[in-house]
């Protein structure tokens, strides 16, 4: 057996800072992206959306200021600054970026919309209380990402007194719902708003649905007509209904955590046609499913990673929201 000398005190010392090292240089590779941290691209059907991207920011203050700022399909980043009250819905033109300053930052009494433009990134806003309009209408528009928003109303009037909080109709496409909160609303995200729209809408309405919390919104989360729908990783909680595809649409649904709720998914309400759901790995909770028709989308055809539905409670929770970026 060959021997070697005993090492010396410096060369254990060396031959120690060395594992040291490489034991850093390995964790930082292998531990895990914390809860919440945001991306910095989305991820899902709208990949590719970048927004104003780096375009110098502009920081408004003002409803007047504001609707003059994402006017225009220019690259631009426009910054909000406070809670500013709206009535009715303020257009936001082409390649635009708005981004709320701050935790408390955003829009009441009314909403976004986005209707007949491309590349828009909505995030870090408060969006409350858009009295009979959306919070964002997302209209015959593509590449959008709607990212660390709070979204709420309240649940003290009828059920049409406010309408949605993210609506996607007349075909649009490719767009990414993210780490948003859903709270205190009867109707959360309509996709495709009519059952007699096929001739626009199909083909279209690809939207995924990551990390989101929807905290005491009784139905529409989503409700999808004619799209494709990915619903991964999302916390939903004292729901009557929530995931609905009608009308031929595809959904899969993916590890994600149903707490008080009646009906996790359905394919087979209200509708003159039902949908399709496929389900993998999620934790229903006591929530029922009607599942009437199995679908076939199962493989998004994008990059992505889902956490097991063990640790979405904690990340989403953790994560979702405004001010978290």
């Amino acid at each position: 057996m060959r021997t070697h000398p005993p090492r010396t005190h410096a060369q254990r010392s060396a031959l120690v800072v060395a594992a040291a090292a490489a034991l850093a240089t390995v964790s930082a590779l292998t531990l895990p992206q914390p809860a919440g941290a945001a991306e910095s691209s989305p991820v899902g059907f709208g990949a590719g959306t970048t927004g104003g991207g780096s375009a110098t920011a502009v920081t408004v203050s003002t409803p007047s200021a504001f609707k003059s700022a994402v006017s225009g399909s220019t690259a631009k980043v426009v910054k909000v600054s406070g809670l500013l009250s709206l009535s009715g819905q303020v257009d936001i033109g082409s390649n635009t970026t708005v981004l709320g300053v701050g935790s408390s930052s955003g829009f009441t009494g009314g909403g976004l919309r986005l209707k007949k433009v491309s590349n828009v990134v909505i995030r870090n806003l408060n969006l409350s209380k858009a009295v009979k309009t959306d919070a964002i209408t997302v209209q015959a528009s593509t590449k959008v990402w709607i990212d660390h928003n709070s979204l709420s109303s309240d649940r003290d009037h009828g059920k049409d007194y406010y309408d949605g909080l993210v609506d996607i109709t007349h075909a649009s496409d490719y767009v990414t719902v993210s780490w948003n909160t859903f709270k205190d609303h009867y109707k959360g995200s309509l996709v495709g708003h009519s059952h007699n729209n096929a001739s626009e809408d199909t083909g279209h309405l690809r939207v995924t649905y990551h990390h989101n919390w929807f905290n005491n919104v009784n139905s529409r989360i989503p409700s999808l007509r004619f799209g494709t729908g990915h619903f991964y990783n999302n916390y939903v909680v004292g729901a009557e209904t929530a995931v609905h595809s009608r009308m031929g649409a595809q959904m899969f649904v993916q590890n994600n955590v149903f707490r008080d709720t009646q009906v996790a998914v359905t394919t087979n309400r209200d509708s003159d046609e039902d949908g399709y759901a496929n389900l993998s790995g999620n934790d229903l909770g006591a929530a029922a499913t009607e599942i009437s028709r199995v679908g076939t989308f199962t493989s998004p055809p994008y990059s992505y990673s889902a956490e097991p539905a063990s640790s979405v409670v904690a990340s989403v929770t953790g994560g979702a929201g405004a001010g978290r970026l």
